[in-house]
């Protein structure tokens, strides 16, 4: 269904199957009591979570590593004024287990950042919304 506005909910799964044909989004937390927003590469996990890699000795770490978080990832194409947006929202926390720890170092993100001490943050996806804007025609 589409709505007058132009967007088109999307539901769990195609917000999944989207999320995983992009390369990069947004954390969106909280640092020093103010919003903050920071791009990164991530990964989809097999359980639906959002995974990224970073330096242990990030402020991202200190700030995401038990608290809910959201994560944004998009794509759009101006031409044909057409394009969707996702968000996920849940816990993030670093991942302490060892054998996920080897896992994700075979299968999860690298990062695009060179680091000699990186760890991974997992996002649950407690809650996935997205919406699709489709192609409207240019005003006038």
């Amino acid at each position: 269904m589409i709505h007058s506005d132009g967007f088109r909910p999307l539901d769990r799964q195609e917000c999944l199957r989207l999320l995983a044909k992009v390369p990069v989004g947004r954390v969106v937390y909280t640092r020093q009591a103010l919003p903050a927003v920071l791009p990164v590469n991530f990964a989809l996990d097999t359980d639906a979570s959002v995974v990224l890699c970073t330096s242990a000795a990030s402020d991202l770490v200190r700030a995401v590593d038990g608290v809910v978080v959201a994560f944004e990832a998009d794509d759009f194409d101006a031409g044909s004024r057409s394009g969707w947006s996702v968000v996920v929202t849940g816990r993030a926390a670093v991942v302490t287990d060892p054998a996920e720890h080897e896992r994700l170092l075979r299968t999860g993100p690298h990062s695009w950042m060179p680091m000699h001490d990186g760890v991974f943050v997992r996002i649950e996806a407690g809650m996935v919304t997205g919406r699709e804007l489709t192609g409207l025609p240019e005003p006038g």
